[in-house]
């Protein structure tokens, strides 16, 4: 397994960026500069994270999504 990580990453086992090995690995995420820890999804390229909202759910039972825009950089909790 090499040390890069991939542009897209989510926490959801129903999404196709989902990566079991690598967030078995403690992914960290830095967003404008700040550690966050309640994102469940991210892309670098496109410069966004997505944050759960609160404990309010969509009709399927998932939690409701809000996008920020910014600077993403992940990393490894070591």
């Amino acid at each position: 397994m090499t040390d890069t990580l991939p542009d897209r990453l989510s926490i959801d086992p129903s999404s196709r960026y989902y990566d079991e090995a690598l967030l078995s690995r403690n992914v960290g995420i830095r967003f404008n500069g700040q550690e966050r820890t309640n994102v469940e999804e991210y892309c670098i390229s496109e410069g966004w994270i997505r944050v759960a909202v609160g404990k309010s759910l969509d009709r399927r039972g998932k939690p409701l999504m809000l996008q920020h825009r910014g600077t993403v950089e992940p990393y490894f909790k070591e």
